[in-house]
């Protein structure tokens, strides 16, 4: 499936994100990071990217958790649209798996301009790259 959810909505999650693993300069304590995973509805942790035959990158790439409130407000007021790509996913499954790498149809990346300098900072954004 391929979910489609606002900008407000997901620029709202980046926000509220706290890292799944301590940071020291982030957090004046192990403790208040403890009490913010806790509280938080959202985590984050940085994962090693991979290229389509499943080597690793060397650009890290974003994974978001969703609990509690944040998960109802996702499933129930911030999708605008969901798609079935079943067949596309199937067909570009098979043209990896054959080393048809030619074929493959990637998306078009881009820097996710983040507007809140705060949240890009508390994220660990580096826009240079």
């Amino acid at each position: 499936m391929a979910i489609r959810i606002k900008r407000s909505a997901f620029d709202l999650i980046l926000s509220k994100a706290v890292h799944s693993t301590y940071e020291p300069d982030l957090h004046e304590t192990r403790t208040d990071w403890q009490q913010r995973v806790a509280d938080s509805d959202v985590r984050l942790q940085w994962d090693p990217d991979h290229a389509p035959n499943g080597d690793k990158m060397d650009r890290r790439a974003v994974q978001l958790g969703l609990r509690g409130e944040a998960l109802r407000q996702f499933a129930c007021d911030w999708i605008v649209e969901i798609d079935d790509i079943s067949d596309f996913v199937r067909e570009q499954s098979e043209n990896s798996g054959n080393l048809r790498y030619d074929k493959l149809i990637m998306p078009s990346e881009r820097v996710y301009p983040v507007s809140c300098g705060e949240t890009a900072l508390k994220l660990r954004l580096d826009h240079t790259n």
